[in-house]
């Protein structure tokens, strides 16, 4: 199985989730009919998926949510690796305290999602 219907199940099954939201990121570069280039999607490595997931702030922030970065790259369900560019994509954005998954199937996505707190 290729990515796209992999990507797909992915966003039917946290589409419903209160708690989430994703959108697709392409990313590349296409050819005005000029000749000149326009890039376009977040940044070469960046997840199939950006979006959100909402958590709760506790103690000192009782009640307050915020939205945590979240970035889902897709794979098929055998082989193919992620590469150097989305490893250190996903390095960057875990530092920086989002949640960076590389995913090939809905159930990675949602066992990690369910991990980070109540929906």
């Amino acid at each position: 199985m290729n990515e796209k219907p992999i990507q797909n199940q992915i966003m039917l099954a946290i589409g419903g989730r209160p708690d989430t939201r994703v959108f697709r990121n392409t990313v590349g570069v296409g050819k005005h009919m000029d000749g000149s280039f326009v890039r376009f999607g977040l940044c070469p490595g960046s997840g199939d998926l950006i979006g959100w997931h909402t958590v709760t702030i506790t103690p000192d922030m009782v009640g307050q949510k915020f939205a945590r970065f979240l970035s889902i790259e897709v794979k098929r369900s055998k082989g193919n690796k992620a590469s150097d560019e989305q490893i250190n994509w996903t390095d960057v954005v875990a530092r920086f305290g989002g949640i960076a998954i590389v995913a090939r199937s809905p159930d990675d996505v949602t066992k990690i999602l369910d991990l980070q707190g109540p929906r």
